[in-house]
């Protein structure tokens, strides 16, 4: 029994150095270029032991994002539920999601290459997936029913900050000297006026 337990913990940490290397590959030169092949020299292992984990390279892509979305999502998660009130949960939303996504730039780039690619194979339902705006706007909705914030179609004021976090986000990748920080800052003052209770 000893041995199953032993045997299963380093396979885990097999799969684990598998995905890391992926997503390490993936910010250096983007999905396409990214082959099994790659990964296994990235990892020190062969070819054959990447397949043994993982049944060909969309499966591992599969998970390489289930790690960085889910990591996210646990970030921002734990930062909204120590939230005092539902108009403070909306800030940390912000501030969280910034702040993880600066703390793991290769994510961003998995992240921004994965929706690339679904969207040159026709998958445009990527950028529009409910989820990247329902929870952001159900926070908002929490916020006005406690009377924090006027009233506004929380659809739309969270997609416009989804957005915003997204162009924050890439304008930092793209340029390195882009004060990120200030600029969240600056988010999160016009959010506040656009959205106090007049």
């Amino acid at each position: 029994m000893a041995v199953t337990a032993e045997s299963g913990v380093v396979e885990g940490a097999r799969r684990g150095q598998i995905i890391d290397s992926a997503i390490q590959l993936i910010a250096e030169q983007g999905l396409a270029r990214t082959s099994l092949s790659r990964i296994a020299e990235k990892a020190g292992i062969s070819k054959a032991a990447v397949l043994y984990h993982f049944k060909n390279k969309d499966e591992l892509l599969d998970e390489v994002l289930a790690r960085v979305l889910g990591g996210l999502v646990t970030q921002v998660g734990a930062r909204v539920d120590a939230a005092e009130t539902p108009r403070d949960a909306v800030f940390a939303y912000l501030r969280a999601m910034i702040g993880h996504l600066t703390a793991n730039p290769d994510h961003v780039r998995v992240i921004t290459e994965a929706m690339a690619i679904a969207e040159l194979a026709g998958h445009n339902a990527v950028r529009a997936d409910p989820s990247r705006w329902k929870a952001l706007a159900d926070l908002l909705a929490a916020a006005q029913s406690a009377g924090q914030m006027r009233e506004f179609d929380t659809k739309t004021v969270a997609l416009v900050i989804g957005g915003a976090i997204d162009g924050l986000v890439g304008q930092w990748i793209a340029e390195t000297d882009f004060d990120l920080t200030a600029a969240a800052a600056e988010l999160e003052t016009f959010i506040r006026r656009a959205t106090d209770v007049r």
